[in-house]
């Protein structure tokens, strides 16, 4: 079947600090603590541990620094469930205008709307049906039952250059042309997904990507 060049074309989208004023997945942390004082102590030892765990292994501080200790304990069921509560109450708020509008302009378009986030599968879901995402890739094991340990193992872990073959994947899965799609992020880390694209935008971007952006000539937004 001939596919249509609006069809080709995905917009992918990072979560936090781009579409979002704000970090889920510590609004998410936030919640826990309040309606559980006592996951504050443990939650702090389990993040500290997995940070000095994964710099012994190798990992680099990045990724060391974003273990999921903070979220030990927890089950997947309760996750789904703040997350439900929060992306409306407290997240949905925090989206710019301009965000709004810049999503709309792609569903005008007939652009296809994917977030790609390293936030927790739980939160980015949610989020993704606030934002009317036609898919939605977060942190997370393919069967989530059961209780967080604090370890990404076996997970998926759209973060860095792990967002790069969720991208590619989701590109030849739906047959969109890479260099007629779209990437927004606002952090360098997120230039390793956002350079795939043929139409690259730093919102709000970190210095460091910035710079980066302005050596590439993409485009810069600022999205109050």
């Amino acid at each position: 079947m001939h596919m249509s060049e609006e069809q080709r074309v995905a917009a992918y989208f990072d979560l936090d600090g781009t579409l979002l004023n704000a970090s889920s997945e510590k609004t998410l942390t936030g919640v826990l603590a309040k309606r559980r004082p006592w996951r504050i102590p443990h939650a702090t030892v389990a993040w500290t541990l997995g940070t000095v765990f994964g710099l012994l292994t190798g990992k680099s501080p990045y990724d060391a620094l974003r273990n999921r200790g903070h979220l030990s304990l927890a089950s997947w069921s309760i996750l789904e469930r703040y997350s439900d509560e929060i992306a409306p109450a407290l997240l949905e708020p925090k989206v710019s205008q301009q965000a709004w509008r810049k999503i709309a302009w792609h569903r005008e378009q007939g652009h296809r709307l994917v977030l790609v986030t390293a936030t927790v599968a739980p939160m980015a879901e949610a989020m993704g049906r606030i934002l009317g995402m036609d898919e939605v890739y977060g942190c997370g094991p393919s069967n989530r039952v059961g209780i967080l340990s604090g370890s990404e193992r076996s997970w998926s872990v759209p973060r860095r250059k792990g967002k790069v073959p969720v991208v590619e994947l989701d590109a030849m899965e739906n047959g969109h042309d890479l260099s007629k799609c779209y990437g927004y992020g606002n952090t360098l880390a997120d230039s390793w997904f956002m350079r795939m694209c043929g139409h690259a935008i730093a919102v709000n971007p970190e210095p460091s990507l910035r710079t980066f952006a302005e050596q590439n000539k993409w485009e810069i937004v600022e999205w109050p």
